[in-house]
């Protein structure tokens, strides 16, 4: 009980001391000072109910969804065909009516067609995906199932989910929540950010790149009124360029999409000063570039992010670095947008803005104060009662509990954690449940007293029995908490993270400091009672 050695005193007061260091910048925050740009400043993140942000809620379009898996059904349907040993021919190729159907030229060839589609018909998660039907023993009819089509939803709302985060976390703002809300919503949310505008822009964005040949062959007029060949598509001109209004007719497929690039930066052209993206394609985008600009040279390509057009220049030659540059009329601000957004993926699906909310500081404020108030109030009528009720280790039971609010606020600074308006309120709990593990071991160190052991072994097994009980219940609590982490959401968290935090801080505090200053004051005094 008394063996505490000098090294475990200087290593638990070094402990106690970093987290209390660490909780120092959140609390100069709290009161308006200056945190010294020199020394390190973790701080506590402050929730969207406390420092109050934006909220936004994001909804996508099944519809759109099954379209983009006609297409890439399509371009999976010509590349297996064309690799067929010998190849199979087919024509009158079509997505109408929400399947994809081709016809064969050769009718033999029905069953070779058939055993190569068979494997792309099966999802990933073991779910058909697509049936298959012959019509007039010549036509076949791919057309996806229910199945297929809610895992393709469940699939894109899960990536366009990350996507969202990678993008805000391009931003620079901290601990952003972002959930899945139904089928096909996302619930954005967004602690000190009080302009939304910059985030609806970016969210908005699908930043879906393509990098397609222009179509030589297309006349002029027919391309502005919307009459293209077969084959080939037409796009707008970006607003922001000086083509705005006007129509560029490109080759629908045998182009190169931005899933391949590896890495995006914003930059300057040192010929021009014009903002530009820089871009780099992995292994197989960087082949394929160089051999469309190779197979292309002097020949216009457009580039195009967003089913819009924002340059179309020549390849003047063979591009087979794997990197390249994306010119428009970009601003610093717009290029660094871009940047982000192609960094972070594009958008599986494109997402609406349907609800905006901005929360004011106001409010977060006045839940700080009260909050702080309430756990004000409820510290000193609990540090009152425990002085009055145990003397000298009531003192301890009061330091200790100090110490223990200054550690919760050092470790959640240092892990980066968000303190949320519940969190606030695990702080009283924690607080609660601190002082009732010095109640069990005061409590039972008058028992022990009361049995006649003399005041070191009364004190020892009061700390030594207390301790069963104490580990029993934070372990119990320990659980709850982390139950709570699991499957809740938003404040829940926020709760479970300060609860499970402060189990481990009270038991720290209740049972490892107090006993240390208790085994020192009996080490030096050797009281022969002791008033508890």
């Amino acid at each position: 009980m008394l063996d505490f050695p000098t090294w475990k005193k200087f290593w638990l007061w070094g402990l106690t001391l970093v987290a209390v260091l660490a909780a120092m910048p959140s609390l100069f925050a709290a009161a308006n000072v200056e945190w010294p740009e020199a020394l390190p400043n973790p701080q506590v993140n402050l929730g969207l109910d406390l420092a109050g942000g934006s909220h936004i809620l994001l909804e996508a379009d099944p519809a759109e969804v099954a379209a983009q898996r006609l297409e890439n059904m399509e371009e999976t349907v010509r590349g297996e065909m064309r690799r067929a040993e010998p190849r199979i021919r087919i024509g009158d190729i079509s997505t109408s009516g929400g399947a994809l159907s081709f016809m064969l030229d050769t009718p033999a060839d029905i069953d070779r067609a058939r055993g190569l589609l068979e494997p792309v018909m099966m999802g990933t998660n073991l779910v058909r995906e697509w049936d298959l039907t012959v019509v007039d023993g010549q036509r076949m009819v791919l057309t996806p199932t229910d199945d297929g089509v809610d895992q393709a939803v469940t699939d894109a709302m899960d990536s366009a989910t990350e996507v969202v985060r990678k993008r805000i976390d391009g931003l620079g703002t901290r601990e952003p929540t972002i959930i899945r809300q139904g089928d096909t919503r996302i619930v954005v949310q967004v602690p000190g950010l009080q302009d939304p505008d910059q985030l609806k822009e970016l969210l908005g964005k699908t930043a879906k790149l393509e990098f397609k040949l222009v179509d030589l062959n297309a006349l002029p007029t027919d391309v502005q009124a919307g009459i293209v060949p077969p084959g080939t598509q037409a796009f707008p001109y970006s607003d922001e360029t000086p083509q705005a209004g006007q129509m560029v007719a490109v080759r629908r497929l045998g182009g190169i999409r931005g899933d391949s690039l590896t890495n995006a930066q914003a930059g300057v052209n040192p010929q021009n000063n014009e903002n530009v993206v820089n871009i780099q394609f992995d292994q197989q985008g960087a082949s394929k570039f160089c051999t469309l600009s190779t197979e292309n040279v002097d020949r216009p390509f457009a580039i195009i992010l967003d089913e819009k057009v924002i340059s179309a220049p020549n390849f003047n030659e063979p591009i087979c670095g794997g990197s390249a540059q994306i010119s428009g009329t970009f601003t610093a601000q717009s290029a660094a947008d871009l940047a982000i957004a192609l960094n972070s993926g594009a958008l599986p699906v494109e997402l609406a803005v349907i609800e905006e909310r901005t929360v004011g500081p106001d409010l977060g404020a006045d839940s700080i104060r009260k909050g702080l108030l309430a756990m004000m109030i409820g510290s000193v009528a609990v540090i009152a009662l425990m002085v009055a009720t145990y003397g000298r280790f009531g003192i301890y039971a009061t330091i200790a509990l100090v110490f223990n609010v200054l550690i919760i606020l050092g470790l959640m600074a240092g892990l980066n954690t968000t303190l949320t308006l519940p969190g606030i309120a695990g702080f009283v709990i924690t607080i609660g449940a601190a002082v009732d593990a010095n109640v069990l071991i005061n409590e039972r160190i008058r028992e022990e007293r009361k049995r006649g052991r003399r005041v070191v072994a009364a004190v020892e097994n009061g700390y030594k029995e207390a301790s069963r009980a104490i580990y029993d219940a934070n372990i119990t609590n320990f659980i709850a908490g982390v139950l709570l982490f699991l499957f809740g959401s938003g404040p829940v968290r926020g709760f479970a993270v300060v609860l499970v935090i402060g189990l481990f801080t009270s038991v720290f505090t209740a049972l490892v400091l107090t006993r240390m200053w208790v085994a020192g004051w009996l080490r030096k005094t050797r009281p022969s009672d002791i008033s508890i």
